[in-house]
Parts: C-alpha cells; structure tokens; sequence
C-alpha cells in the first residue's frame, strides 16, 4: 500500500514537471515568434520610411524637449536612416534578443518598458538637438542589462549571459562617447543606462541556482 502510493507520487511529480516543460517550451517559442515579428516589422517600417523619403523620421523620430516629438520616445526603435543602418542593428537585436527569450520570462515586457521608456525619456531630456531614431538604443539597453544582471543575480545563466554579450559586442561601449557624426550618443549612453536600471528593478525569474562564491570587489 506504501509502495503504491510512493509510485503514485513519483508519478504526480513527473507529470507535474513535464507539463512545467512544455509550459516553459510554449513561453520560449511565443517569445521567439514575438522578436522575429519585431524585426520583420522594422524592415517592414524601413521600406515605408524608404519609400515615402524618409518622411517618418522628421514626423515620428524623437525631438529633444519638443513636444510633437515626444512620440519618439516609443517610435525611434522603429526608424531608421538607411537600409545600412538597420542592417548594422539587426544581428545584435537577434543576438541578444534571443539570449532575452531564453533567459528572461514573465519580465520581458517590463524590462523592455523600462529600456525604452526610461532611456527614450532620458534622451528627450537631455539629448542633442537633433532627430534621434534606431534601435541602437535599444540594443544598449540590452546590453546594459545583460551586464548588470549577471552582477546582481550571480546564476550561472545570467553570468553567462553576460560574458557571451560582454565578449561579442564589449566593443559598442565606444558609442556610448560623444563625437561620431551622425550618432545619437545620447541614446546608445541613456539606453545602456535605463538597460542598467532595469536589472535592478526587475525581477527577471531564472530559475538557476546562484553562485554564493563569486567576489563581486
């Protein structure tokens, strides 16, 4: 009579974790069909922006302290100068995109609110006098967050995901300086900031043990 109710319970516990599985395979599968649609939609943008002239840049980009371009603080992710430029942006938005879905969950929407809100509305602040658009600030905030993150959580997921984005992409901290023509400093310097923001405030759910012997100092 034990026994049987020992395997019963074995397998509660399997079936349990198996539906777990799926749910977390379901989650990672809508999360990756959400940023392939989020890139298809820039490209999407970029060919209306190229046909019109570019005319969405001045109607929708961000306009420092200007009211009709507060807009810009959602829509600069989404404009883009030139086919070059988005191609320059695309690979790293896949890349560290793809590292957000697997190592991010339920928190993914709140940490891209805090990436672009709070770096779109430091750049409307105190950014140039200029219209701001790309995705590079947004790719800053990732990047950002990726880094604090894996000092903050300490697990062996977020650690990694921090030296796999530190060593691909440590060299786009040089945007984050003033001087490159044609470069919203501002946005890549706010971006990586808001994206440093959000590790903190946010508690991302991954589910991996921490490493209690790593020296922070």
């Amino acid at each position: 009579m034990e026994r049987a109710k020992a395997v019963e319970g074995a397998v509660g516990t399997t079936t349990v974790a198996n539906m777990m599985k799926r749910d977390h395979m379901r989650a990672f599968l809508q999360h990756g069909a959400t940023l392939a649609a989020f890139v298809a939609l820039l490209w999407a943008v970029q060919v209306v922006n190229w046909i019109t002239g570019y005319g969405l840049n001045p109607a929708f980009g961000l306009i420092p302290r200007h009211g009709s371009g507060l807009d810009g603080v959602i829509a600069m992710p989404l404009l883009h100068g030139s086919f070059s430029h988005l191609m320059a942006n695309t690979p790293p938005l896949l890349v560290m995109g793809g590292l957000l879905v697997v190592t991010t969950t339920r928190a993914l929407l709140a940490v891209n609110a805090v990436v672009i809100g709070l770096g779109g509305g430091l750049v409307w602040l105190f950014g140039g006098s200029a219209i701001h658009i790309g995705a590079s600030g947004l790719i800053f905030g990732w990047f950002g967050f990726f880094v604090v993150r894996g000092l903050v959580d300490r697990s062996p997921i977020t650690l990694g995901a921090a030296l796999v984005v530190g060593v691909l992409y440590g060299s786009i901290l040089w945007g984050v300086l003033p001087g490159q023509p044609g470069v919203s400093w501002e946005a890549h310097l706010f971006g990586a900031i808001a994206g440093a923001a959000a590790a903190v405030l946010v508690r991302t759910h991954v589910h991996a043990p921490r490493l209690g012997d790593v020296d922070l100092d």
